[in-house]
């Protein structure tokens, strides 16, 4: 199973040649050509085999299979107008589940020019009794069409498919090994769209485990949706006023109850794009916008999370702005040899163009030698008041004060005992070679480290060039880690759209990593053992370990000139080095790095950072990825969270 790519190649532009010489005259051809390869790679076509069709063997060893319980599955699609070649197969596709204890629930609202519809679903229950047909007098909108089929279930478990999509054959088996293995109550599978058989399959959605935040961000989970009966009784009905985007609101619902919650990360699911339907693009369905917002307020409302969804860049994403329950003192944690010039950028970028007020700037002083490093040190507090001034802000400027950690370099040692020092509530620790672009990116990133479901926050950060240095990290890439969307352009989308959106990911950078005092002590803080790398990744998984979410929001951004302050791991002695520490990481994790990272996918590549095919990735009847869980004990997102008090 492939996932095709949403790019095209061309021919280099004017702007790509610009981009080329900056990145040349930044980065050297070295890392240029390294940039140049991978987004060729990104670029490129990748065929996608769809797998609809299951082999003989497969279909009669999943028949054959026995369960220790078998539930019976009420497929719920409710009908109007539907393309009477569209029905057909669809029904087909239940049909020829391998699975076979379900009944399908049909509720037809369909209008008098399209009586097709109500002779074939009839003809077919004659033939076939688990099909529980029934026609409405009256349109009353999806989700009361819903609710009507909902009346006709008699299941243990429900499961909703849209009137013109389809189903692969091993659909019910695969979430009933999943409900077997796990006992979830809620469940969900990959997708795939096309355009008139499956074979022609153009987009594949290979998605993360279950992920709070993505998912107030977007309805990733989409289909292929099946839930407990005991769950939807908790819940309810679906609700009329989120007509357009009722199954983003019947799933955040579900979400807040359910006690397991499972990612089948097979492809189940095929999904029609034609010129009616939401698969085709937003604009067929505008108002699912404006109903996707008011079920996202509606959610932060039952969880006790003040806040609201406004749009994002993107069609059917949303940009989540929870409201600050306080206005935290906040340190800066910034440790500094030399390079007075970047230390002065970053510094200046902050204090002019930060909107949040409440902070303090700690600056670790370690091993400089230049006088002009030192001369500027004396002059930090009278440079703080200059540039608080610029900006005719009436209160008192920042704190700015510098420690002095005199051990050899060290980047975990130097920020537990700046952690130490620190007078802030919150931690923020900051490479010098950063730079602020967002003014308001200390709120956008405090608005989650306030959750006391979450740990580390981390920002989008950019090349100098705009391109993308990090956008979350995911734990596996390379045998260790890797940074999402790296060379990516500022404005890509990004795979499904996710280097535009605020998700959950395994780790963050600490090159800008904010996090709250209490949870960054409460593991421990940084372990001292990772003098250069994988500390930051380390603590995140301790993080993770512990039950919190970390969060990347793009809506908080920073130009971030890597390694110039300590420079490349390009000598014999800083590769091994860093060798020996991605060793350390690589043992301490083993199942973890086993398992792989939830907020990524199976079928997705550990040799790129660019969301490319795994090759090698199991498929299907050969062999499917294990469900992944999410459920109590594992991370505190699962079930409803709400701030602390």
């Amino acid at each position: 199973m492939s996932a095709p790519s949403a790019r095209a190649g061309g021919a280099l532009s004017l702007g790509n040649l610009v981009r080329v010489l900056r990145s040349l005259k930044v980065f050297g051809p070295r890392i240029t050509f390294r940039r140049i390869r991978n987004r060729l790679k990104t670029r490129r076509q990748e065929p996608l085999d769809t797998g609809f069709v299951l082999s003989d063997a497969a279909s009669a060893r999943q028949r054959s299979h026995a369960f220790s319980h078998r539930h019976t599955f009420s497929i719920l699609v409710p009908l109007y107008n539907t393309p009477l070649e569209f029905l057909d197969a669809l029904i087909q596709s239940v049909q020829n589940q391998t699975y076979e204890q379900w009944e399908l629930c049909l509720a037809d609202a369909s209008d008098g020019d399209h009586t097709h519809v109500g002779a074939l679903c009839a003809a077919s229950a004659e033939k076939d009794a688990r099909i529980r047909y029934g026609k409405l007098d009256a349109n009353e909108g999806i989700a009361a069409n819903t609710n009507r089929c909902l009346e006709r279930a008699q299941g243990s478990y429900l499961a909703l498919l849209d009137h013109d999509d389809l189903l692969h054959p091993s659909a019910l088996y695969a979430v009933m090994e999943a409900i077997e293995a796990h006992g979830a109550d809620l469940l969900y599978s990959d997708e795939v769209t096309f355009s008139k058989v499956p074979e022609d399959a153009y987009f594949a959605n290979f998605k993360p485990a279950f992920s709070p935040d993505t998912l107030r961000s977007y309805n990733y989970i989409c289909h292929f949706l099946v839930f407990s009966r005991a769950l939807q009784e908790r819940v309810g009905l679906f609700d009329g006023s989120c007509d357009g985007s009722q199954d983003y609101d019947y799933i955040l619902r579900l979400s807040e109850q359910a006690q397991c919650i499972c990612h089948v990360p097979q492809v189940l699911y095929y999904w029609r794009a034609h010129e009616r339907s939401v698969a085709a693009g937003v604009e067929a369905k505008g108002y699912a916008v404006a109903a996707a917002k008011r079920a996202l307020d509606g959610h932060l409302t039952r969880l006790g999370l003040p806040g609201q969804a406004k749009d994002a860049s993107l069609p059917t994403v949303y940009h989540i702005e929870y409201e600050l329950r306080e206005e935290p003192l906040v340190s800066l944690v910034i440790p500094n040899k030399d390079h007075r010039e970047d230390l002065e950028l970053c510094l200046r970028s902050i204090v002019t163009k930060s909107t949040y007020r409440n902070y303090e700037l700690v600056i670790v002083e370690n091993n400089s030698t230049e006088e002009e490093t030192f001369a500027f040190y004396e002059e930090l507090s009278q440079r703080v008041a200059d540039w608080w001034a610029e900006g005719g802000a009436p209160d008192a400027p920042p704190s700015a004060r510098v420690l002095t950690y005199e051990g050899t370099f060290n980047f975990s040692a130097i920020n537990n005992f700046a952690a130490h020092e620190a007078a802030g509530e919150v931690l923020f620790f900051l490479n010098n070679d950063t730079e602020v672009i967002s003014p308001d990116w200390l709120q956008e990133m405090l608005m989650f480290a306030q959750r006391r479901d979450v740990a580390a926050v981390g920002a989008r950060l950019l090349y100098p060039d705009g391109t993308v240095q990090h956008a979350g990290v995911i734990v596996g890439i390379g045998g260790a880690a890797g940074h999402a969307h790296k060379y990516f352009q500022r404005d890509d989308p990004g795979y499904v759209s996710r280097l535009q959106l605020a998700q959950n990911v395994s780790a963050v950078t600490g090159a800008c990593l904010m996090v709250r005092r209490e949870v960054f002590w409460e593991v421990g803080g940084f372990d001292e053992d990772f003098v250069v790398a994988f500390n930051d990744i380390d603590l995140c998984m301790r993080f993770r370990q512990r039950g919190y979410l970390n969060v990347f929001t793009p809506f908080a951004e920073l130009y971030h000139h890597e390694s110039k302050s300590r420079g490349l791991e390009d000598t014999a002695s800083k590769l091994k080095r860093f060798r020996n520490e991605s060793i350390r990481f690589q043992k301490r994790w083993s199942r973890e790095l086993e398992a792989g990272d939830p907020y990524y996918n199976p079928h997705l590549t550990l040799k790129r950072e660019d969301f490319s095919l795994n090759l090698e990735a199991p498929e299907g009847s050969r062999g499917a990825p294990p469900a992944r869980v999410v459920g109590p004990g594992h991370e505190r997102g699962s079930i409803s969270a709400a701030p602390a008090p």
